[in-house]
C-alpha cells in the first residue's frame, strides 16, 4: 500500500503479539480471583444470568473487531516511524487509500450492524418481565424497598422477611416490586438483572437458580444515609429444607401488623431491624415475620393513589401516620 512503509521485521511483530497475549491472559487471571462466587453474573447461579455473562461477551469479543486493531496498531505504528528508524519509508505527499477507506468504514459499520441484532434478540430473550418456563408454578414474592432495607412478603404463606430472601432451586421466583420509600434499584447479580421499583407503582423480575447457594442481593440506587449496608442474603435450597425454612418463619417471627410496619418504615438498616424485632431463635442479620396481612402490599402501592395531595403524616394508613399514632 502507497506510503504505509515496508513495516518492521517479521521477529518484531511475533514478539509485540506475543507480549500482548501474555498480557491479557494475566489480566484475566487477576479479576477471575476477584470474582467471588455469589456476587456477580460472571459466576452465574441460573439461567438468566448465564445468558447476561454470554452476552457480555459476546459483546466484547465482537467489539475486539475495532479495539484490538488500534491497541496493537498505534504502538507498532509510532515504534516503526520513530525519528531514529531509518527504514521506514517517508512519503509527505500521501494522502488517500480505498483499500483503508473501505476497512475503516466497512468493519466498524459490520460492527454496529452486529452489536444491534444481538442486543434487539438479547433484549426481548433477557425481558424481566418474561416468565422463565418450567413444570413448576413460579414462587410468589412481593418486594418492598425501605429505607434502608428491603422487606420480602410471601403472600402465599402470610410470612415476611428483612435481610433475606429464600426459595427452593429449580424452581422460579416472580418477584413483584414497589416501593414506601424513594425509587430503589434491585439486583442479585449471580441470578439476573436489575430492575427498578418506585412508590405507587410495581414492577416485575423472573429469576431462578440452578443449584443451592447464598447470593448477594443489593440496591444499586443510592438513597441516603444507610445506602451502603442496604444488602440481602438471596438462599436457594432444597423443596426439604424450603418447606422447614417457611415453618421455621411461621413459628418464629413477630407479627407484622400497623404498628409493627410503622417502626419498619422508618429509616433502618437491616441490622438495626433485627436488633428492634429479632429474637433468639432468627439468625443473625435476618428479621422474621408472620401473621403478614394479605392486603399488605396492595395498600402500599394504592397509597399513593389518592389522588389527591395530603400529607403523608396526615393520610391514614401511611407509615407516617402511622408513626405519628404510636408516638402519642
Amino acid at each position: 500500500m502507497n506510503g504505509l512503509g515496508t513495516g518492521p521485521t517479521a521477529r518484531g511483530p511475533r514478539r509485540d503479539l506475543r507480549a500482548l497475549k501474555l498480557l491479557m491472559v494475566g489480566a484475566v487471571a487477576l479479576l477471575s480471583g476477584c470474582v467471588e462466587h455469589g456476587v456477580t453474573f460472571m459466576s452465574p447461579a441460573g439461567p438468566v444470568a448465564a445468558a447476561q455473562r454470554d452476552h457480555f461477551w459476546q459483546v466484547t469479543w465482537i467489539s475486539m473487531i475495532v479495539v484490538l486493531p488500534v491497541i496493537i496498531g498505534v504502538p507498532l505504528l509510532a515504534w516503526h516511524y520513530r525519528y531514529g528508524n531509518s527504514k521506514a519509508r517517508y512519503s509527505p505527499n500521501w494522502d488517500f487509500s480505498h483499500a483503508l477507506e473501505w476497512v475503516m468504514w466497512l468493519v466498524p459499520a459490520a460492527v454496529v450492524v452486529v452489536l444491534s441484532v444481538l442486543l434487539w434478540d438479547n433484549t426481548h430473550k433477557l425481558d424481566p418481565y418474561r416468565k422463565i418456563a418450567a413444570a413448576k408454578p413460579p414462587l410468589q414474592v412481593q418486594v418492598v424497598g425501605l429505607d434502608w432495607k428491603w422487606l420480602f412478603i410471601y403472600p402465599e404463606y402470610h410470612v415476611a422477611t428483612v435481610g433475606e430472601m429464600a426459595f427452593p432451586q429449580d424452581r422460579p421466583v416472580e418477584l413483584t416490586l414497589t416501593t414506601d420509600t424513594v425509587m430503589q434499584s434491585f439486583m442479585i447479580s449471580a441470578l439476573g438483572g436489575q430492575i427498578y421499583a418506585m412508590p405507587g407503582m410495581t414492577t416485575k423480575l423472573n429469576l431462578v437458580a440452578d443449584h443451592v447457594g447464598h447470593f448477594d442481593g443489593d440496591n444499586t440506587q443510592y438513597n441516603g444515609d444507610g445506602f451502603a449496608d442496604q444488602h440481602f442474603t438471596a438462599v436457594a435450597m432444597t423443596k426439604g429444607d424450603f418447606d422447614a425454612w417457611l415453618s421455621k418463619v411461621q413459628n418464629d417471627g413477630v407479627a407484622l401488623n400497623t404498628l409493627a410496619y410503622a417502626k419498619l418504615g422508618q429509616s433502618t438498616t437491616p441490622e438495626q431491624v433485627r436488633a428492634e424485632f429479632g429474637t433468639q431463635a432468627m439468625p443473625p442479620h435476618v428479621t422474621y415475620f408472620n401473621d403478614v396481612p394479605s392486603g399488605l402490599f396492595s395498600n402500599i402501592v394504592n397509597r399513593y393513589h389518592s389522588g389527591a395531595p395530603v400529607h403523608a403524616a396526615q393520610q391514614p394508613g401511611s407509615v407516617a401516620y402511622n408513626a405519628q399514632k404510636l408516638g402519642e
